[in-house]
């Protein structure tokens, strides 16, 4: 197994952990400092676990870059 030895200020310390703590599971084996502070390990949770759908208004507002999925199905339609 290949090793990668880092040197880091202190004040980085928690700011580098954090970011390899955050990479794909299973890339690092195994992470060790010689810190006597804590360091937190936080993963991403949403703070819903629903989809959030567009509603269609029945108007054809071509405000955005791309159409709403049931404005372009009516456009498919009328062709």
């Amino acid at each position: 197994m290949n090793e990668i030895k880092l040197s880091v200020n202190d004040e980085n310390l928690e700011t580098v952990v954090t970011i390899l703590n955050n990479l794909k599971d299973g890339l690092i084996d195994n992470l060790q400092t010689n810190a006597k502070v804590k360091i937190r390990t936080t993963q991403y949770k949403p703070k819903t676990n629903a989809i959030i759908k567009e509603e269609d208004s029945g108007t054809n507002d071509n405000s955005g870059k791309y159409a709403s999925a049931s404005a372009y199905k009516q456009r498919l339609k009328r062709k």
